[in-house]
């Protein structure tokens, strides 16, 4: 069967005329056939092909935000947009409308062939000085890392609900091999993986923090920010905090919601982020552009985030105002991250000190002082309860709570569309490989 061309906007002419990539379709895995080669030979065209990588980042992230409690389809919703969209918000994924609009698989896997191949052949690379060619490997060795944990937490059960070691993840690709069919990894195979790139993208990257218009790209931070998050995915909370910790010391700032004139802290220029690569998507601003009314009452009085994210559209209704940042990673993560690490390791006096700077940030003196106050009284259930809660506050509307419902509580989520029930059941919680994935490579469930 002869699959669509994924590579047809990746034609390109990098940096001088005598480099040209056109790809055409081929029906293997990767859909991938190179009619000429990548001639690359110098740093600035190497990292010309990274940048391309970079330019068309999935923002999947952002798209999970459908399937969350984050937003309700409003009356106002589009024909188009309940096209798109309608069947990922009521889960219907054994039989959804072809004009959904799912999550990208091939270009996941088109950023890994090219982070291999620039791994591959970076001793091949001229006219660079070692520390530029270092970090442009580096960073490609977190292409790869970040590539394969949104792969792996979208398609695979959550480390925390299966047994690792023998439940399906997804194909793993380490060389750039046009003609590889690989089988699915093991769920802890792929996050092994992504541990063992992360500490090579370290070892290799040396730019701690790029200047703005540069900073979509990876750094020795995000490395570890990565790291935290990838940990606490996994449950391994001692591992978590302290890759947190590493974050709070290295990129550590918070933006002060108090202040009148503050950025949203996803903002590319805010003074929280760590790596401005994926943009909430403004073709979902229209679709998830109400907040649900049960998620807005996580917000307590007081709370700056209410005034600062959204905006009143009528009595009863809100409208989203934090919907066109670019943000992989910030400080606010960290924290949160650190603190919920501390809470699981029984450590709740310590887990309120990691908040205690971030709410400092976000919510009024009387409310700051009533948030403490209700923490110290809680037991470690219920200070874990109150950190999930204070993630979905913070990193609302950010791609973070589908993966944050479905690592920790799962809960049973329902929607009421045209008079039908539709209830979010712990299968759900993992995407189905594309059709297409399936039909270019029925090997792709063997592992």
């Amino acid at each position: 069967m002869k699959t669509k061309n994924i590579f047809s906007r990746f034609t390109f002419c990098l940096v001088c005329c005598s480099i040209v990539a056109v790809l055409t379709s081929c029906d293997n895995f990767l859909d991938i056939t190179p009619t000429g080669k990548v001639i690359a030979t110098t740093g600035e065209e190497y990292r010309a092909l990274l940048t391309n990588e970079y330019k068309y980042f999935p923002k999947d992230r952002h798209m999970t935000t459908v399937r969350t409690d984050e937003l309700q389809l409003s009356g106002n919703t589009s024909s188009n947009d309940l096209d798109a969209y309608l069947d990922l918000w009521l889960w219907k994924d054994d039989n959804p409308s072809p004009t959904t609009s799912y999550f990208s698989w091939r270009t996941y896997y088109h950023n890994i062939y090219i982070a291999n191949y620039i791994i591959e052949h970076q001793h091949e690379i001229t006219n660079a000085k070692a520390d530029e060619i270092s970090q442009l490997v580096g960073e490609a060795y977190m292409m790869r890392a970040y590539d394969l944990f949104l792969l792996v937490n979208l398609y695979a059960e959550p480390y925390t609900h299966c047994t690792p070691a023998t439940t399906r993840g997804v194909p793993m690709l380490l060389e750039a091999d046009v003609n590889a069919i690989p089988g699915s990894s093991s769920v802890e195979a792929v996050y092994l993986q992504v541990l063992a790139d992360l500490t090579l993208a370290e070892q290799h990257m040396n730019v701690s923090q790029w200047e703005q218009g540069k900073n979509y790209r990876f750094n020795k931070v995000a490395a570890q920010a990565l790291r935290a998050r990838t940990y606490l995915y996994m449950g391994r909370w001692q591992e978590a905090l302290t890759a947190a910790q590493a974050v709070i010391a290295a990129h550590g700032d918070l933006v002060d919601l108090n202040a009148s004139n503050a950025l949203l802290p996803d903002d590319y220029q805010s003074a929280e982020n760590i790596v401005a690569l994926e943009q909430f998507s403004s073709n979902l601003s229209t679709v998830i552009n109400q907040p649900s009314k049960d998620f807005l009452a996580l917000y307590r009085s007081g709370d700056q985030r209410k005034s600062t994210y959204y905006k009143r559209a009528t009595s009863t209704t809100y409208s989203l105002l934090k919907s066109e940042g670019y943000c992989s990673f910030r400080s606010a993560e960290a924290y949160l991250t650190a603190a919920e690490a501390e809470a699981q390791l029984g450590n709740t006096a310590n887990a309120i000190e990691l908040l205690k700077p971030l709410l400092a940030k976000r919510l009024n003196t009387t409310a700051y002082n009533e948030a403490i106050e209700l923490m110290a009284a809680m037991n470690q259930s219920q200070l874990l309860q109150e950190i999930y809660d204070e993630r979905g506050r913070e990193l609302a509307f950010e791609g973070h709570r589908w993966y944050d419902l479905r690592r920790t509580t799962q809960p049973a989520l329902t929607r009421t569309y045209k008079g039908e029930t539709y209830t979010l059941t712990p299968d759900k919680y993992t995407m189905r490989f594309p059709t297409e994935a399936v039909e270019s490579n029925p090997e792709i469930e063997r592992w």
